[in-house]
């Protein structure tokens, strides 16, 4: 196992808090946007805080924002959701965390946390560690707080697409992801996804374009082997 230089520390922890304050500081944006929709300040706060999963609370309320029933709202949160648990199944090998660790693991085994986790691969295990739990807690924080800050100031906020924050996360998933398509077959699968999902926008509910993607990924995987 590579031997992690006090270099390489103080590189992973400020690749950490940079992730995990401009994550946050979209949820500003979920805060205003979910006030907007209908939901209390308090309703917002226990979203970020229970289910922890920006594109999921996002589609959420974006859904019933738009007159849609609480059960389609919720079937595509979920199945939005259902990456965090792949994520899951990747990093627990690498993590090996048992009890109240385990719990807390889950809950911040998200995209970013993931996204970081696996930039530090090359320097080993206890990098990737430190790479998940900083990141991973350090959104988490964030998060709730600007989600508060966010729900209060919703009235005098307005349109928080004016703000760009709206495209933080996508901006930011994009910069780590991007690294990581190293092969051919990696770009041509992210490039079709890309084309279908905006393609189907226009026409399926918000939410069913990005998962319908899935099916992409599954034949991809079929076929290269």
């Amino acid at each position: 196992m590579p031997i992690v230089s006090a270099t390489s520390r103080s590189a992973t922890l400020r690749k950490s808090f940079t992730v995990s304050f401009i994550v946050g500081l979209s949820g500003l944006a979920f805060g205003a946007a979910s006030v907007a929709a209908g939901f209390s300040v308090l309703q917002s706060c226990f979203l970020s805080l229970l289910t922890f999963s920006g594109a999921s609370q996002f589609a959420l309320v974006g859904i019933m924002g738009a007159g849609g029933g609480a059960i389609s709202g919720i079937a595509t949160a979920s199945f939005l959701g259902i990456r965090n648990g792949l994520y899951g199944l990747r990093m627990a090998p690498i993590m090996k965390v048992t009890g109240i660790r385990r719990i807390v693991a889950a809950h911040v085994t998200i995209d970013e946390s993931t996204g970081v986790a696996l930039s530090q691969e090359d320097l080993g295990d206890d990098a990737m560690r430190t790479g998940f739990w900083f990141t991973g807690i350090g959104v988490f924080i964030f998060w709730n707080l600007f989600t508060l800050l966010g729900a209060l100031g919703a009235q005098r906020m307005g349109d928080p697409a004016s703000w760009g924050l709206d495209a933080a996360v996508p901006a930011l998933f994009l910069g780590i992801v991007w690294p990581k398509l190293k092969t051919t077959t990696d770009r041509l699968l992210a490039g079709v996804s890309l084309v279908t999902s905006l393609s189907l926008t226009p026409y399926m509910p918000a939410g069913l374009p990005i998962i319908s993607t899935a099916l992409i990924a599954i034949f991809f995987g079929v076929v290269k082997k």
